[in-house]
């Protein structure tokens, strides 16, 4: 299949091609023409395969089919967990409306509030925002979201994980004329977000893709075993300060759990003369900026992170992933490593375990259905042997009461549920006047009849 085949504008194929795409990867051919036809979608594709360009496409050539008269609110607004990845789509949406009317803009934390509210107030056509930062626009009535006709959650799983749960049901409820509903992310996993799903989607799109051999980027996965932390930060050094692989600049993120501990290994690194720009959390967005720029330009080619940095940052040359600290559940390794072996790339993920991780090690490995291979380093080989799984009790069959008790709470639940889905049909805006329905709503109706 070809991009031409999609039937996008000629300025969309022009664009695509000067970004270097020759034909649309797999989650593109799956979304694009369901999306055409205003179906809403639930889509999952594992991370770097192109599910920015498969959400933007056809929401740029809905602009481009439809343009309005005068200036307004946004169209196509775009929620993302985090500010890195809000900035990334900025980049490529702007990239493709370059040479046309239409104006991009971002709604996220750590910018002046002034800034984007001038942005917002005046003629804006494609918002992707933070739901936090939006949830304080649309409060002080600075945002409206009666002109949204397409909204997209990119990384939902991780904005609900993230606490955003009720922040992402108010401005669904709030852009309720929309025409269709996209739902993104790498793993869609978990009953919180199937409840979701269920509760902003309509007879949506279930699709599900199969990465081609050319897409797909080959991560060579291993962990070394440490037996202390300062065994750990020895082996950490040695791979840092390692001779590049075929003489290639190697570009490196090593994540860590906290903000604490990025702190404290950004010292004990600064001690090592290893040079390191770090991203994490509740940053001066000025710095995360200027951080991550040096790391893209190869300036400084360590960046330590937290997971916040997990699903925010795509850097295509990036050659290791290092789990410094491991991941509190297996899908954010995946989401941690998916950082490198970008657009059918190699790269490599290595994770330093002690022996409080083991547990999580199994874990992964049973999730990813991959056995990490352990190696060692000459002279840093362990001194103890690899600490053995957790033994874990099974669990109590329920009693009569106890089943009750089950049937009693799953009840409960479902009642919540339809209730919120029936108050978020009565939210309103500004009005529950007819009068606040946006144009196009009034002329679609007027078609019907």
């Amino acid at each position: 299949m070809s991009f031409e085949s999609l039937e996008l504008d000629q300025h969309l194929l022009n664009a695509v091609a000067k970004m270097g795409h020759t034909r649309p990867t797999s989650i593109q051919s799956l979304v694009i023409p369901p999306a055409m036809d205003e179906r809403d979608i639930m889509a999952s594709a594992p991370t770097g395969t192109g599910k920015t360009l498969a959400f933007l496409l056809p929401a740029v050539q809905r602009l481009i089919d439809y343009p309005r008269r005068k200036g307004g609110s946004a169209r196509i607004l775009i929620l993302t967990p985090t500010r890195e990845l809000a900035v990334q789509i900025s980049e490529v949406a702007e990239q493709l409306v370059a040479g046309t009317q239409l104006v991009v803009g971002n709604i996220i934390g750590g910018v002046s509030y002034q800034e984007q509210e001038d942005l917002i107030m005046g003629s804006v056509d494609i918002v992707i925002a933070t739901p936090g930062r939006l949830m304080e626009y649309i409060d002080a009535e600075a945002f409206d979201c009666r002109e949204v006709e397409c909204l997209v959650l990119d990384e939902a799983d991780r904005m609900l994980d993230m606490g955003f749960i009720g922040e992402m049901d108010r401005i669904a409820g709030e852009a309720r004329w929309r025409k269709m509903t996209a739902l993104f992310s790498a793993t869609l996993e978990g009953k919180g977000l199937r409840e979701f799903a269920r509760d902003v989607l309509k007879d949506p799109v279930k699709l599900d893709a199969e990465v081609t051999r050319r897409e797909s980027g080959k991560i060579l996965q291993y962990a070394h075993i440490a037996d202390n932390p300062e065994h750990k930060l020895q082996l950490l050094a040695v791979i840092l300060t390692q001779q590049p692989e075929h003489d290639q600049v190697n570009k490196i993120i090593v994540f860590v759990k906290t903000r604490d501990r990025l702190a404290a290994l950004v010292a004990q690194l600064a001690e090592l003369n290893i040079r390191c720009n770090y991203l994490r959390g509740e940053m001066d967005q000025e710095k995360r900026n200027l951080s991550l720029r040096q790391f893209k330009e190869g300036t400084t080619n360590i960046l330590i992170a937290t997971d916040v940095a997990a699903r925010g940052i795509d850097v295509p040359d990036i050659t290791h992933v290092i789990n410094y600290d491991m991941p509190r559940s297996a899908d954010v390794y995946v989401h941690r490593i998916g950082r490198t072996a970008r657009g059918g790339k190699k790269g490599t993920a290595i994770s330093l375990v002690e022996a409080h991780d083991i547990d999580m090690l199994a874990k992964v490995e049973r999730y990813t259905d991959q056995i990490l291979k352990r190696r060692v380093i000459p002279g840093l080989r362990p001194q103890y042997k690899e600490a053995k799984l957790s033994v874990r009790k099974t669990k109590k069959p329920l009693t009569k009461k106890g089943k009750a008790r089950e049937e009693e709470v799953k009840r409960l639940q479902k009642e919540k549920r339809q209730k919120k889905k029936q108050d978020m049909g009565k939210q309103r805006h500004r009005t529950i006047k007819s009068k606040g329905k946006p144009n196009w709503a009034g002329k679609k109706k007027t078609e019907e009849s």
